[in-house]
């Protein structure tokens, strides 16, 4: 028990210590206003914030989020294989793909896939 709390007061001391000496010898300038101002993808933050934003480029990154998230639900599904009957595991994996093929086809009927507008 002693030797517990002699090991965390030593961990804590040295962190503190660690903490202090970079927050010393850090070479940061308070009077630089640009490396303060927060990046906010290549858009000036001191500039109005009502700058028109093209929609169908916002278009096209939700359907990647949505495909991105996709794949992360497909991998359970290979787990599964393993795990339940191959018929169990074909119908769920069917069923998985025909609302992604859904997905896809109202995508496409709404031209979000297409580049040009």
């Amino acid at each position: 028990m002693i030797l517990m709390m002699s090991i965390s007061i030593m961990i804590t001391m040295i962190s503190n210590l660690m903490m202090m000496l970079s927050i010393i010898l850090s070479k940061k300038s308070f009077m630089d206003r640009e490396k303060s101002s927060p990046f906010e993808c290549g858009f000036d933050p001191k500039s109005s914030a009502r700058i028109p934003f093209s929609l169908h480029f916002f278009l096209i990154t939700l359907i990647f989020l949505i495909f991105d998230v996709e794949i992360a639900l497909i991998f359970p599904i290979i787990k599964l294989f393993k795990l339940v009957n191959f018929l169990i595991w074909m119908k769920i994996s069917f069923f998985f793909i025909i609302i992604l093929l859904i997905g896809l086809y109202h995508e496409w009927n709404q031209n979000m896939l297409n580049w040009t507008n």
